[in-house]
Order: C-alpha cells, then structure tokens, then sequence
C-alpha cells in the first residue's frame, strides 16, 4: 500500500485570477470587517503573506496545497463545504476537515490560527 504525504490544504473563500486579486486587496483596504475570507485576512495584509505565516508555513513537515473557491469547488469538494476551511488530507480520498469556516472566523489573530492548526495536526497525526 502507497501512503500518501500528509497535506493540509487551505481554500480560500475568494476566486483565484488577477481581477479578484486586485478586488480583494481593494475590500480589504477599504471594508475589512465586510471581507469574505476570514482565512485571508488572517494571513495576508493586503497584498503579501504575513512574515509569520511564512515561518508556520516553512518549519511544517507536511505538504501544503492552497486553493481558491473557484478551483476548489471545481476539483475537490464533494461537500458543499462552508469557506473558507482547513483540510488535512491523509490516506483517505476525502480529506478531514481540521478548521472549518466558523472557526476560522471567531479566531481573533494569526498567533491563535498557527496554535489551533498545530494542535490539530498533532491530534490527527497520532
């Protein structure tokens, strides 16, 4: 039996492309507490990745996919999953949802998102 690498994938609640890129960033600048994605606006400022994020991202062992609405909903999910979520994808066809949507938008800072996803990995992980 082939074991599949551990993957965490991220789906973004917003649609992938340049257009939606330059519109997200504007809606963030201009209404962040109205911005969709609760999952970008914890990791990005308005146009780049958090400094932090980018450490997290880098010291995990595992695979990283990250998706946007559009691609998701296009070849993963068989669902209808609330946006934006967190997934640990593993031995199964169907990964597990390790953050959900709700979740993700009572969290009140990157710090508590980093901490929540490294408990939880570990959990499943085990």
């Amino acid at each position: 039996m082939i074991r599949q690498m551990p993957t965490l994938i991220f789906v973004y609640n917003a649609d992938g492309g340049l257009l939606n890129a330059g519109s997200d960033a504007v809606h963030k600048l201009v209404s962040p507490a109205t911005y969709p994605c609760s999952l970008c606006a914890l990791t990005y400022g308005a146009v780049a990745k958090r400094p932090a994020w980018s450490a997290f991202l880098a010291r995990t062992r595992m695979e990283t996919l990250f998706l946007y609405r559009d691609e998701f909903r296009a070849d993963l999910d068989t669902r209808d999953l609330p946006l934006p979520v967190i997934l640990f994808g593993a031995d199964g066809p169907v990964p597990e949802v390790l953050v959900s949507a709700s979740e993700l938008g009572s969290l009140p800072d990157l710090d508590a998102l980093i901490a929540l996803v490294e408990a939880r990995v570990e959990r499943v992980s085990r």
